[in-house]
């Protein structure tokens, strides 16, 4: 069960503060907001409200009742400020006031946040009181919301933003689980802990994908595409775009050549996936290599869409007349490991990183990523502030990370014109006897299987 240890404290530790305060907590349908909500009121005064899609009044009306109910109190006018003046705790302790989802409220009634700005100011509710305004839509709070709340944006504490969760989480979610599942589960539905929370650490692989995504009773059957629908419109077009990334076309002009719409329009629509944290624009790792590398290359950043549209999305005639077994053998079996190496890269960055923290690197990293070269990759690159560097290669698919792998990484080094104090070779599986022997005799080559992740 994925449970926001490090929210729930950085929660307890605002709430032990003097005074009063306002946080904005958003994160994805799915990032395990109300269960740290109820976690975090769980010995505490609180006053929870979720807000409807509803008009203006009916919202005010709503709020009203549920304020009556839990205070025991009638309210006199038609105002936010009523509702926050008869708020109460019963003691001298802290009041915790949450409103969820409250952009439904704040894009239609101005009158709501101005009310909250007085409650924090102590002019409706005399006692200490932490208020949390959260909500569910990653595109709204990351284009709109400040210009939507406009000046009263300075008087907000702080904004909290719950992002997907990382390996090391899903590692301790899995106990069952070896290191190379977690990495499946990893790349197929990331650290999203909803879908981590329903999957089944005692079944397979296979077993979790058939029951969770391709089955129609599976809480993931169609969830990528209800993901996308529940911020964006348009789905057909977004839809298209989506599968022709997945399919190849990971550059402007060949979205343009395969979807037939024009240049200006991808690009808007891209920025607008980017927002809801869908797409990326992948930066090549700036080294002196520049004219070797790719520039202009968009992925799909967001596991499970990423893992729909290059296995399902393309076949889903199909999903709806062959049982989930023959559709994962005929469509998914043969070309998950070569689908899996990228994520496998991600699990080796932030393991890197994890030892950079305690610094077990050679040199302290202030910066990482990858090299995308016109004709090869290095995964990982990390730098320090006197742009020295240290560099890594990662097999996943291999039986064994050969010494022809570590020759392709050299060339690909002066390919972008950079040396390395330290390489890093990560192998799901082994090392062939050549690099053994030569890690050996050269302590700047590191080997690192992926027992040690």
């Amino acid at each position: 069960m994925i449970t926001r240890a490090a929210e729930l404290k950085r929660l307890d530790d605002i709430y032990q503060e003097s005074g009063n305060q306002l946080y904005i907590l958003y994160g994805r349908k799915g990032c395990g907001k109300e269960l740290l909500l109820q976690l975090f009121c769980r010995d505490k005064k609180s006053f929870y409200y979720r807000a409807r899609n509803a008009s203006p009044q009916e919202q005010l009306r709503q709020m009203q009742r549920e304020i009556e109910s839990q205070f025991g109190v009638s309210l006199i006018r038609d105002t936010y400020d009523e509702c926050f003046n008869r708020i109460k705790s019963g003691d001298a302790s802290k009041l915790v006031v949450i409103i969820d989802e409250f952009d439904r409220i704040v894009k239609k009634d101005s009158d709501f946040f101005a009310s909250i700005l007085k409650l924090k100011a102590k002019r409706l509710y005399p006692g200490p009181v932490m208020i949390l305004l959260c909500n569910s839509t990653l595109a709204w709070s990351g284009k709109d919301m400040e210009a939507c709340l406009g000046e009263g944006m300075a008087k907000v504490n702080g904004i909290i933003k719950m992002d997907d969760v990382n390996f090391l989480d899903v590692v301790r979610a899995f106990p069952e689980y070896s290191v190379a599942q977690c990495v499946e589960t990893y790349g197929i539905i990331g650290g999203v802990p909803d879908y981590l929370n329903r999957w089944n650490g005692r079944k397979s692989i296979k077993e979790n994908i058939c029951n969770n995504i391709l089955r129609p009773q599976g809480y993931l059957f169609s969830e990528a595409e209800d993901f996308i629908h529940s911020e964006l419109r348009e789905l057909s077009v977004y839809d298209t775009i989506l599968a022709s990334i997945a399919a190849g076309n990971e550059k402007l002009n060949d979205l343009f050549a395969d979807t037939g719409y024009s240049r200006a329009k991808i690009s808007v629509y891209m920025k607008n996936l980017a927002a809801f944290d869908v797409v990326e624009k992948v930066v090549s790792f700036e080294t002196g290599g520049w004219d070797n590398a790719k520039k202009g290359v968009y992925h799909i950043r967001n596991h499970f869409v990423n893992f729909w549209f290059t296995f399902i999305y393309p076949h889903l005639s199909d999903l709806y007349v062959m049982t989930p077994e023959d559709f994962y053998d005929n469509y998914i079996a043969d070309s998950l490991d070569d689908y899996l190496h990228q994520y496998f890269v991600s699990v080796c960055t932030e393991y890197l990183q994890l030892l950079n923290q305690v610094g077990q690197v050679p040199i302290t990293l202030t910066k990482m990523g990858t090299w995308v070269g016109k004709s090869g990759t290095i995964d990982i690159i990390g730098q320090n502030a006197q742009r020295e560097n240290v560099v890594g290669i990662c097999n996943w698919k291999e039986d064994e990370l050969s010494y022809d792998s570590y020759r392709n990484l050299q060339a690909q080094m002066k390919k972008a014109k950079i040396t390395a104090k330290v390489v890093y070779l990560f192998s799901a599986k082994q090392f062939d006897e050549e690099i053994r022997e030569l890690a050996k005799d050269n302590p700047q080559i590191v080997l690192v299987d992926m027992t040690e992740l």
